[in-house]
C-alpha cells in the first residue's frame, strides 16, 4: 500500500546535532574530516570512518517489480559517506489531512482504514549506506515481503541490546540505515 513514485528529499540539520558532529555546516564538502559513528550507551564502534555529505542524496530509480531476484534497491548514500535527515522519519506513522510521502524517498502509506500516514518519528537522523554498519543484528523489523522496513520504528541493535538504528531494506523501498541521533555518537577515528 506504498507507492515509490512519489520521493522527497530532506536538507539541512537540526540543532541539537550541531554539537554531536564536527565542522558540521551543511556546504561542508565531502573531502571534510572522517568520523566514526559508535553506540552511545557502550561505545563500541558501529561504522568505519565516514564524511558528512551536503544532503541525503535522491534515492536511485529502481525498478524492482522487474528484478529477477527481490532484493534491496541500491543504496541511497555512497559507501564512505554519511547525511543527516532533517525530516521526521520511521514510526510513530500518524493520519495525515492529505495524502503524500509518508517519509524522505517514500511513497505514499496507508492505514488499514484507507487513510494516508506520514512520519512523526525522530529527525536528525544519521543515514548511512547499510554496508557500511557492523555488528548490527536485525530486530523486530515490520512485515514486507524481503527486507526490513522503517514503518516500526528502530530495528538495528548493537551488540550490547541497544537499539540505535533503523533499517530500510525491503525490495520496493529506498535502501538506507538511519542511525539514531539520540543513540549513537561521532568520534574522531
Amino acid at each position: 500500500m506504498h507507492d515509490q513514485r512519489d520521493q522527497d528529499q530532506g536538507g539541512g540539520k537540526p540543532e541539537h546535532m550541531q554539537a554531536a558532529l564536527p565542522a558540521d555546516t551543511p556546504d561542508r564538502a565531502p573531502e571534510a574530516e572522517a568520523v566514526v559513528f559508535v553506540c552511545a550507551t557502550c561505545g563500541l564502534p558501529l561504522t568505519g570512518p565516514l564524511t558528512r555529505l551536503p544532503a541525503v542524496p535522491e534515492a536511485p530509480h529502481y525498478a524492482w517489480w522487474d528484478a529477477d531476484e527481490r532484493g534491496p534497491s541500491p543504496s541511497t548514500v555512497p559507501s564512505g559517506c554519511y547525511a543527516i535527515e532533517t525530516e521526521s522519519y520511521g514510526a510513530p506513522l500518524v493520519v495525515a489531512e492529505t495524502p503524500g510521502p509518508v517519509m524522505p524517498r517514500h511513497g505514499e502509506h496507508w492505514n488499514t482504514d484507507g487513510k494516508p500516514l506520514v512520519s512523526q518519528g525522530p529527525r536528525g537522523n544519521i543515514v548511512i549506506n547499510p554496508g557500511e554498519a557492523h555488528g548490527l543484528e536485525l530486530r523486530h523489523a515490520s512485515p514486507a515481503c524481503c527486507g526490513a522496513t522503517p514503518y516500526g520504528g528502530m530495528n538495528q541493535l548493537c551488540g550490547c541490546g541497544t537499539l540505535v538504528a533503523t533499517l530500510s531494506s525491503d525490495c520496493c523501498l529506498p535502501y538506507e540505515l538511519h542511525l539514531s541521533a539520540v543513540h549513537v555518537r561521532a568520534v574522531r577515528p
